[in-house]
């Protein structure tokens, strides 16, 4: 059973069949006759109730298990709760907000992860692999601004006009 994030409606699947050229699957629901009545469920995430009994290896937890987790550094320093989880290549990368840094992204590592423990609720971090008191490596630069001088078009754009004595009436008999 699958339940359309943060609900409890019940969907059940009736088919499903890997996307052959791509990731994802191609699912029907028992409670959806035809694709633009499922349309509804574009966008969102389909949670699945799991039961804790399945066993994981050592180490290993479910995502919603580790989202809500407390983020603090190896002083103790707060730095923000686990909001989501994505996959980058093979690692699993968590979005940290709500701490005095900002939003940051959290690579799953060992040289980054010192103590996990999503089910006390907290993960300690390394923060100084992190760097998360340097600039932002995307943050835009800023243009320099520049003596600019206007622009004349051949085209007639941005010519004064012929009767107000400008660059354009001079010289036109």
């Amino acid at each position: 059973m699958l339940f359309p994030e943060g609900g409890d409606r019940v969907l059940t699947i009736e088919t499903a069949a890997p996307v052959a050229d791509g990731p994802g699957w191609w699912l029907t629901f028992r409670e959806f006759g035809d694709r633009a009545a499922a349309d509804a469920l574009r966008d969102l995430y389909l949670e699945a109730a799991v039961e804790r009994s399945q066993t994981l290896p050592s180490g290993e937890v479910f995502w919603h298990e580790v989202v809500g987790a407390r983020i603090v550094d190896l002083a103790g320093r707060e730095l923000g709760t686990v909001a989501d989880v994505y996959r980058a290549g093979v690692a699993e990368v968590y979005v940290v907000r709500g701490g005095p840094v900002g939003e940051f992204d959290l690579p799953v590592i060992r040289d980054v992860i010192r103590e996990f423990a999503p089910e006390r609720g907290l993960i300690v971090v390394d923060e100084a692999v992190l760097a998360l008191e340097e600039k932002p490596v995307d943050e835009p630069r800023r243009a320099q601004a520049r003596d600019r001088r206007p622009r004349w078009s051949r085209h007639g754009k941005g010519r004064a006009a012929p009767d107000d004595g400008g660059p354009a009436a001079e010289g036109r008999t």
